[in-house]
């Protein structure tokens, strides 16, 4: 345990138990909600008809574009019941919130295998969802909560990095036995990190932090954030809401685009996720690196501006474009990631860090359903995801220069946020 704060809460380091029991809940939360993403070729040829041969994104994906994001813009807003399961943590607790929205949503993703139809597809996820964002927001909280200033960023970047690998993990097994399993046969691998979610029970703990204040947390409610911080929360929603309009479309339609339209086989989409999740591990490294050297603000708006590049890269139209701008899209996600999640864990104090959260994944669900809805429309009329692309990556760069009216909050201890208790 690390003691580097003047207080008598217990502390971890990054690589404590703890912390791993997170980046765990973190995996299986990335596990369970990217399945739909990277089975989505599959589910679209299974419950579409498609020729390949044609220039119409239906003919070429099986399903229209305007169908795959519908789909998938509902998926998204399923996520908004994260927020109010997230505010729950204020109440009941970070861990017990989160490991019963973890199993719920595992159990449904397996369920998922069983649909009949695309919309029952969509339907059966979308009652995971809430579960598995709320999983996704409060670990990284709880990994906040837990550790000190030197290893904040390095848990949160252990905690995303888990989620990575989760995603990465189903993504590369569909590559190469996508085919021979099919999208069911997917979704019920699901069940091996349901099975071990007692491990990471036993693991994890409820944070000090939270125990200081748990007796006067209020009921979860919407407008539980207090005054003083709504103004730096509606910034914060702000730009989050920009970054989902490029980011969700551009993650979510990627195994289509690849595996239906340009038509990479299976072992080169996997190889494809591999040397993503490589450089997804350099990027958590430089991004956790800069966020504590550079600062919070500077190194998020690197990794914002450089996601919206490697957006437009990947839908440039070419097999190599395609695999470079997703895996340096990858690198530059991770770069943000550690100074992201670690600038909004020090603007807010404890009381409301859990509801902040879902604050937060409200923002990113309705960015990533307008972006969806929008992504897929405009490929339809344009017959070019290119287009949609070019469309996308001016929001979320419009987006960063919010950063400015957010304080830096490097070197800062969450119990320097005014407001905070401890006791």
């Amino acid at each position: 345990m690390s003691g580097a704060v003047s207080s008598p809460l217990r502390l971890y380091r990054w690589r404590d138990p703890p912390v791993l029991g997170l980046a765990f809940a973190a995996f299986a939360s990335g596990f369970g909600q990217f399945g739909a993403v990277s089975a989505l070729g599959e589910v679209a040829r299974t419950f579409g008809a498609g020729s390949y041969h044609v220039a119409t994104i239906a003919e070429q994906a099986g399903l229209s574009g305007t169908v795959l994001g519908v789909g998938l813009a509902i998926l998204r807003l399923a996520s908004l019941g994260g927020m109010p399961v997230s505010g729950l943590a204020d109440r009941f607790g970070r861990r017990r919130v989160m490991l019963v929205s973890c199993a719920s949503g595992l159990a449904l993703t397996v369920l998922a295998a069983a649909s009949p139809g695309y919309w029952w597809f969509v339907a059966i996820f979308a009652l995971g969802r809430p579960g598995l964002t709320a999983v996704n927001a409060l670990t990284s909280v709880s990994a906040a909560e837990q550790t000190s200033i030197a290893d904040r960023a390095k848990a949160i970047a252990l905690v995303t990095g888990g989620y990575g690998v989760g995603a990465g993990v189903i993504a590369g097994v569909n590559g190469l036995a996508g085919k021979a399993i099919g999208f069911r046969g997917l979704f019920l691998l699901a069940l091996l990190p349901l099975l071990l979610l007692p491990a990471a029970r036993r693991m994890t703990r409820e944070s000090d932090r939270y125990e200081a204040v748990a007796p006067e947390s209020p009921l979860p409610v919407l407008g539980a954030v207090a005054a003083p911080y709504r103004r730096m929360l509606a910034i914060v929603a702000a730009l989050t809401f920009a970054i989902g309009v490029m980011t969700g479309p551009v993650n979510s339609f990627v195994y289509v685009y690849a595996q239906n339209v340009r038509h990479l086989a299976g072992p080169l989409v996997t190889g494809m996720v591999v040397l993503a999740g490589a450089s997804g591990l350099a990027g958590l490294l430089v991004g956790r690196a800069l966020a504590d050297r550079w600062g919070r603000r500077p190194t998020s708006a690197l990794g914002i501006v450089t996601m919206a590049v490697c957006g437009v890269l990947t839908y440039s139209g070419s097999r190599p474009a395609l695999v470079a701008g997703y895996v340096a899209g990858v690198l530059a996600a991770a770069v943000f990631a550690p100074a992201g999640g670690s600038l909004v864990n020090e603007l807010f104090p404890t009381e409301v860090r859990a509801s902040v959260s879902g604050w937060v994944t409200v923002a990113a669900v309705l960015g990533a359903t307008l972006g969806l809805l929008a992504f897929g429309a405009i490929a339809d009329v344009a017959h070019r995801f290119a287009v949609a692309a070019l469309v996308a990556a001016p929001v979320p760069v419009l987006g960063a220069l919010l950063l400015v009216l957010l304080p830096e909050t490097r070197g800062r201890e969450l119990e320097e946020i005014p407001g905070t208790i401890t006791r």
